[in-house]
């Protein structure tokens, strides 16, 4: 068991580029980061994002789709309508279709995420940027 915790804790070779609909997910850089589309169909696109240490996305809403955050690594500040959490590995939060929303790695080391998207429309131009830290707002 402390030979399979060992490697676990230092295990920090980078995921495997995934399959898609479309064939080897291509990683989009961001000022806070990047995010991959591991795999998408009708309805759900499923990404993994991470957050350099310091930064943070803007704070936005999206009129087509909710989405669920599951913590891989890090810790993830998070900012839900009214509500603000700290979470970390293996927690999870969901924040439902036009709720303005922000993520932020508050800690030292990359904030790894899971976000599965759901909705009838998924694509990146449905952001409403409210604030943002790289001058990307369009309200």
């Amino acid at each position: 068991m402390a030979q399979y915790q060992e490697m676990a804790q230092t295990n920090t070779l980078p995921l495997p580029p995934a399959i898609t609909s479309r064939g080897v997910a291509a990683t989009e850089l961001r000022p806070w980061g990047a995010f991959t589309v591991l795999e998408e169909g009708r309805g759900y696109k499923i990404k993994r994002i991470e957050v350099k240490p310091g930064h943070r996305l803007s704070l936005q809403m999206h009129h087509h789709r909710s989405e669920h955050w599951i913590v891989v690594s890090g810790t993830a500040r998070v900012v839900c309508g009214e509500q603000e959490v700290l979470l970390s590995n293996n927690q999870s939060t969901y924040v439902p279709q036009c709720t303005a929303h922000r993520l932020e790695n508050p800690g030292v080391i990359p904030l790894v995420l899971i976000e599965v998207q759901n909705g009838e429309y998924l694509g990146e131009d449905d952001i409403i940027r409210y604030q943002d830290d790289y001058a990307r707002t369009k309200v």
